[in-house]
């Protein structure tokens, strides 16, 4: 194998990465903007109410969803806010963060609509020491068994 064919391969192998995560990262607009429109759509909050509340204007939020744009974590912030939901969770579609594995009832506080961020945050955090007071699993996907002596 000659050197010129060598480097040949390792440019089409970069290539075909570069290409891959290019594709990647265009799934993840998608994905993130058609989450957002169907959280939206689901809270019953029009394009234009919800561009207001996140300080966006509605061509860059109809952009977001389209998959044209990917918002910067801070946009994300302000949609989430916008829209009642976790900022985590759109930071988690978005591939900012990643996923964990959550609990019944951490699925349930996150996914109340009508719960602040604060208060969602605040739940969690007391059931968080409850089950440390309990000695329970640190994991919040975990299935917790309590000992005889923990249910008392």
């Amino acid at each position: 194998m000659t050197e010129d064919s060598k480097s040949d391969g390792t440019t089409e192998r970069v290539g075909q990465a570069v290409e891959q995560v290019g594709q990647a990262v265009g799934q993840a607009v998608d994905d993130i903007g058609s989450y957002i429109r169907a959280q939206r759509e689901t809270a019953q909050v029009s394009l234009r109410q919800l561009a207001r509340t996140a300080g966006v204007s509605n061509p860059y939020l109809s952009q977001i969803e389209r998959g044209l744009r990917k918002p910067s974590a801070e946009i994300l912030q302000q949609i989430a806010k916008g829209l009642r939901i976790s900022a985590e969770a759109l930071y988690v579609k978005a591939g900012i963060l990643e996923e964990r594995p959550l609990s019944v009832v951490t699925d349930a506080v996150l996914s109340d609509v009508t719960l602040t961020e604060r208060q969602k945050q605040v739940l969690l955090d007391i059931y968080q020491s409850f089950r440390r007071e309990n000695d329970l699993p640190a994991d919040p996907g975990e299935p917790a068994v309590p000992t005889p002596e923990q249910g008392k």
